[in-house]
């Protein structure tokens, strides 16, 4: 994927933001530590990123492995400084009743992606040690096919993700940022469930939540749709056209825990687009009309990264990390703890979105 800029440059080539899902994922958030000798050794590795991929790829060059790396707003200003990109900004919390959309730290985001979990693992072992003690890992998640594109909840996950050219459109910044032209905007949560309470609804009862039918994967028709359904409050439209993302979410689980869940990733050329879509299912459209697929699951994680071309990384020397960023505290990165999501809660996952229906996510 690419994006044209102004004439007389080349265009910028995109990191595979749509890159087939495939049958697994790992998805890792780190913090990047204090220290002029770490900055140095994260902008060094954004060069080598492409070539750490290819050597781990040609191992199975059918089994379409990639990589995406994102950053954080304050790594952002810590590692580039000036210009940065137009929208950049912290992840905000959503709170509302019960519900809560929490914001976690992370600097810096990899989505992992192949037919083979040996690669991903392959691929993430060798990032991390090449990152060595610059990061203090913060969240990993491996995630899986199940069955049908199906989450833990038995929905069909991805239905109306663009396709062709809507994915380019829906995803890349193009003039209205020319500077970070290629590049995008991803969100990340980590959502777990009460299966058990779900799975005591009667089919009928979760086909209203969700908004589609269970079986068949058929969106139900308006007159009998509720408002509050997951699909209605997470369609935006703006000026008479629906505003498309690209969500590339995965289940996961650890069942002797109890533990299960739905790794929510969605790509935008705007992170306002997923915001607002956050904002209707926690307050609700109108406020107090939520998402009751809420009741039934919680986040546990919630962070906002930008993913730079691949242009971009190339392009990264270490040299100039040698000094801060004006006006850039270097601070030691604040609550790099795990996520509290590790804990032995009856749990399950949540269908944002979903990826049937584009060829490239079979």
């Amino acid at each position: 994927m690419s994006r044209p800029q102004a004439a007389g440059r080349l265009p910028a080539l995109a990191q595979p933001v749509a890159a087939p899902l495939t049958r697994a994922a790992i998805f890792m958030v780190a913090t990047l530590n204090p220290g002029l000798e770490n900055r140095a050794t994260l902008r060094s590795f954004c060069g080598d990123l492409a070539a750490l991929v290819r050597a781990v790829e040609f191992r199975d060059l059918g089994a379409g492995l990639s990589c995406v790396m994102g950053f954080g707003s304050d790594a952002w200003d810590r590692l580039f400084g000036s210009p940065r990109p137009a929208e950049l900004h912290p992840f905000g919390e959503i709170r509302a009743g019960t519900r809560h959309a929490v914001a976690t730290p992370g600097d810096l985001l990899f989505h992992i992606r192949a037919k083979r979990m040996d690669l991903c693992f392959e691929l993430a072992t060798q990032l991390m040690a090449r990152l060595g003690d610059a990061v203090s890992p913060v969240d990993e998640v491996h995630g899986f096919r199940y069955f049908d594109e199906r989450d833990l909840l038995g929905f069909v996950d991805g239905t109306e993700n663009p396709r062709g050219q809507a994915v380019t459109d829906a995803v890349l910044i193009g003039d209205e940022d020319a500077a970070f032209a290629a590049g995008t905007y991803v969100i990340v949560q980590k959502y777990l469930h009460d299966l058990g309470a779900w799975n005591a609804l009667s089919t009928e009862a979760q086909e209203r939540i969700i908004g589609r039918t269970k079986l068949s994967d058929i969106e139900l028709d308006d007159s009998v749709k509720p408002t509050s359904a997951h699909n209605a409050l997470t369609t935006i439209v703006e000026n008479g056209t629906e505003v498309k993302i690209l969500r590339d979410n995965m289940p996961f689980g650890r069942a002797g825990h109890g533990e299960f869940g739905t790794y929510f990733i969605g790509y935008s050329r705007s992170p306002r687009t997923i915001e607002q879509m956050l904002e209707n299912m926690f307050v609700g459209r109108p406020p107090g009309n939520y998402d009751r697929l809420l009741d039934f699951s919680r986040a546990v994680t919630g962070s906002l990264f930008f993913v730079p071309a691949a242009t971009f990384l190339e392009n990264v020397t270490a040299d100039q990390a040698n000094e801060a960023p004006p006006g850039i505290a270097d601070s030691a990165p604040a609550g790099s703890e795990p996520s509290p999501s590790i804990q032995s809660v009856r749990e399950g996952s949540l269908g944002i979105g979903s990826l049937k229906g584009d060829p490239r996510h079979e």
